[in-house]
């Protein structure tokens, strides 16, 4: 049974091929302005990379703020639903998932079959999330890239506002004051760290967590939130797919509760 899952979010699409036991093709674009548009051009990308054609698949899920945008779904679902089902598939026994996304931030409690138990999600503002670290970034005249390679060996000033616009207005006094790079970039890492230990608030402790999302791949952060949340965090192969790995699989079960 192959199915196809696709999550556009706000700043990447990405779309998994799943065949039951595998992920057979995996594309990550930027979203742009018509999520429309590259839903269609991935769907039709990651077929091509993994061999199967458009009438092979049985089934398509889609997720992220895009998914309204896609007209050949067979059905939607959630962020929340689809990053606990990739979640708990990519690393068995889960029980907690912190995702960080381009414009925000989930932290998810599963069950010990990996149901959705508890939740809570910050989407109001971009606090914490990779479009706060882009605009940081070039703050520091760096991408983010850059940014995630920094050795931290200082200790990390502190940073007193999360709000992007404000948060970007300290920095710039920061580097005017002659604070070092380092220095600010810990201090940010531990700002955010700060945010998610507060937005996980209810749902601790937990053994472990497993991180997702585009943010999870910067090391900086993974440690700051490990030491501030004082649990290990387990990082899936590739984080950034999870969600649409996540509606893969939900399709994969559709497909099963009618044969």
């Amino acid at each position: 049974m192959i199915t196809v899952g696709i999550d556009i979010g706000s700043l990447t699409g990405k779309a998994v091929v799943f065949d039951g036991t595998a992920i057979c093709g995996v594309v990550i674009r930027p979203t742009g302005w018509q999520p429309k548009k590259l839903g269609e051009e991935i769907f039709k990308e990651v077929l091509e990379q993994s061999g199967y054609c458009a009438k092979q698949v049985e089934y398509t899920v889609g997720t992220g703020y895009g998914r309204v945008c896609l007209p050949f779904l067979n059905e939607a679902f959630t962020e929340i639903t689809c990053h606990a089902r990739g979640a708990y598939y990519a690393v068995p026994g889960t029980k907690m998932v912190i995702d960080i996304g381009g414009q925000d931030s989930k932290i998810i409690r599963l069950t010990d079959k990996g149901h959705v138990e508890d939740f809570a999600m910050n989407d109001k503002c971009a606090a914490g999330t990779g479009r706060f670290l882009e605009v940081m970034a070039a703050a520091l005249g760096m991408n983010v890239d850059e940014m995630g390679r920094q050795e931290l060996t200082v200790e990390p000033v502190s940073i007193s506002s999360m709000c992007t616009v404000f948060a970007e207005s300290e920095v710039v006094s920061l580097v005017a004051g002659g604070a070092g790079k380092e220095s600010i970039i810990g201090g940010l890492y531990r700002a955010i760290a700060e945010r998610i230990a507060t937005l996980a608030g209810r749902m601790m402790p937990v053994e472990q967590a497993t991180f997702t999302g585009g943010v999870a791949k910067n090391a900086g952060v993974r440690k700051a939130l490990e030491k501030v949340l004082c649990v290990p965090l387990v990082l899936p192969a590739d984080p950034q797919i999870i969600g649409a790995l996540g509606a893969a699989i939900i399709g994969q079960e559709r497909l099963k509760r009618k044969r």
